[in-house]
């Protein structure tokens, strides 16, 4: 029986008196681990949500400083912290905001060397990247790992959600199950490229947070086997269906990817 303080029920009321989470379940939140890769666009949303729903351990993997053209959109950093590394503005406003939660940094980059130990402590990962060649090594870690993956996406007034869960590998789709390999440099052009709407990232890590707590307590239907497309423009939501690909090189029938593989920032395969 987890025995809340007075200052722990006034902050969590709304969560309690709802049926679906109640007292067991803000438990739950306060006893888990959440991993968010990138504290930017989509991370930042992300993270406050999780911080404020009383998430009890939150990691935050960046190796970038904040700049002025992330203010923006990352509403978790400040301008007099312009040239700060992201985890630390990071983790300086969540502690602000919810004391109870542990904030644990890396400050580095993902990749196929590290991944493996950064992610194996943790109950759900959620990837707020914004390049190819880590959304394909977050998904294939997560995979071989047997972790919830949450992932999103945004591109000027669109973006886009959906969950992988890896602790069900032979029913989940997964990234590879969209995209086989990364698109060919040039094919995709990256926000600093296209522009983003700020809001939007804000519309989409708050899905990310909200996916990442219902897969926390068991509740509601996960976007699992589910793309949730938003158009910010006509401020449209629409659903396609993701099939596991049984001829995926990840997790299909005769896998041909058995270890990490990294892309360079060119696509190429680097071993």
């Amino acid at each position: 029986m987890f025995n809340f303080t007075e200052e722990q029920i006034k902050r969590y009321a709304r969560h309690i008196i709802l049926p679906e989470v109640g007292g067991k379940g803000q438990a739950k939140l306060l006893q888990s681990k959440v991993l968010v890769i990138g504290a930017g666009g989509l991370g930042s949303p992300a993270l406050y949500y999780l911080a404020a729903a009383g998430v009890g351990t939150i990691g935050i993997v960046d190796y970038d400083v904040v700049d002025f053209s992330n203010l923006q959109r990352q509403i978790l950093h400040t301008t007099e912290r312009v040239g700060t590394p992201k985890v630390e503005s990071a983790k300086k406003t969540l502690e602000a905001l919810n004391p109870d939660v542990k904030v644990i940094t890396y400050n580095t980059k993902i990749n196929k060397n590290n991944i493996m130990e950064i992610i194996k402590d943790y109950d759900v990962i959620l990837d707020g990247t914004d390049n190819f060649p880590t959304r394909f090594l977050i998904n294939d870690a997560c995979y071989f790992a047997g972790k919830p993956l949450v992932s999103a996406a945004m591109l000027r007034f669109e973006g886009q959600c959906t969950v992988f869960d890896f602790r069900k590998k032979e029913e989940s789709p997964c990234y590879r199950c969209l995209f086989p390999e990364p698109p060919p440099p040039g094919l995709v052009p990256s926000c600093q490229e296209a522009g983003i709407l700020g809001s939007v990232g804000g519309i989409m890590g708050s899905i990310q947070a909200t996916e990442a707590i219902k897969l926390l307590l068991g509740i509601g239907e996960p976007l699992v086997g589910k793309l949730l497309i938003m158009d910010a423009l006509s401020m449209d939501f629409r659903k396609v269906k993701l099939r596991k690909d049984p001829e995926c090189p990840l997790c299909g029938k005769n896998p041909k990817i058995k270890e990490l593989i990294e892309y360079d920032q060119a696509c190429e395969v680097r071993f």
